[in-house]
């Protein structure tokens, strides 16, 4: 069995129902899904290479012929598989080695810092017994008013979380919580908003991530759409580490034609990652 730490692991559907084809489409003329391995790279180097290994997981085999082309591991797993974690999992139990943490890096996330992905990596190694970590970003009240805007047109993208004292999530939701009242005074007193909006992207101790298949299906995760909620439904803590974009423009994944207009106009402002 050979040696490697970490494994980033892309789950890339074609079918999916928000938007068909999503990991192929082009944004700003590169393939989103070329856009998340390349991110991936910058992690690997960044880290050390030598103990990281990044494979995507598809069940399409137009997807699998694109990761071939441009020499992209890849592994097809089920077409039965119902979340990105389930895929994740497909992918582990054919690999010939066991990873130690495992980073479920979003294949609709194309703008998702490299830095984010290294964070999660540097909370695990400080702290091994963490079962779930995932980062947040505390918006700033500019960006909770433009993620509101952004909501009315497609009102699924984005999802918020709550913490508790230790830092641990106590909720996720598409919603935009917590509700806060008196508005217009706490813009005057606090610097930023108290919003943690959630990104995509999850590590997994692989102790965790092993035991993942037996939990039930969340009874909020079936209203919320969000399998995180089977996580805390069945008493998994789940770490939130607070990250920033630095002098980027942060938006969350990609699930409708609106996001990917946005992301090429981050990308024109901001440019690429390096």
């Amino acid at each position: 069995m050979r040696s490697m730490d970490i494994t980033l692991i892309i789950p890339a559907r074609y079918a999916s129902t928000r938007l068909l084809g999503k990991p192929l489409i082009k944004i700003a003329g590169k393939e989103m899904l070329l856009r998340v391995w390349e991110i991936a790279q910058i992690v690997k180097k960044n880290i050390g290479g030598n103990k990281i290994e990044t494979i995507v997981a598809t069940d399409d085999a137009r997807i699998a012929e694109f990761c071939n082309k441009h020499n992209i591991k890849n592994v097809m797993t089920s077409v039965d598989c119902a979340t990105g974690t389930d895929r994740v999992m497909e992918v582990i139990k054919k690999l010939d080695y066991r990873p130690k943490f495992v980073v479920n890096l979003q294949g609709d996330n194309p703008l998702c810092p490299p830095w984010f992905i290294e964070e999660l990596i540097n909370t695990y190694k400080k702290d091994p017994t963490i079962e779930v970590v995932t980062p947040v970003v505390t918006l700033s009240w500019e960006e909770l008013d433009k993620l509101r805007e952004n909501k009315k047109a497609t009102p699924t993208s984005g999802t918020c979380t709550v913490v508790d004292k230790k830092g641990d999530a106590m909720y996720f939701s598409k919603q935009i919580i917590p509700a806060i009242k008196k508005e217009d005074e706490k813009r005057k007193t606090m610097p930023k908003s108290p919003v943690k909006r959630h990104i995509g992207l999850y590590g997994y101790s692989i102790g965790t991530l092993l035991d993942l298949p037996g939990l039930t299906k969340g009874y909020y995760e079936a209203f919320e759409s969000l399998e995180q909620l089977r996580f805390l439904e069945n008493g998994i803590k789940i770490k939130c580490v607070e990250v920033d974009y630095k002098d980027r423009i942060g938006m969350s994944g990609i699930d409708a034609l609106e996001d990917i207009a946005r992301a090429e106009e981050i990308i024109k402002k901001c440019g690429e990652f390096k």
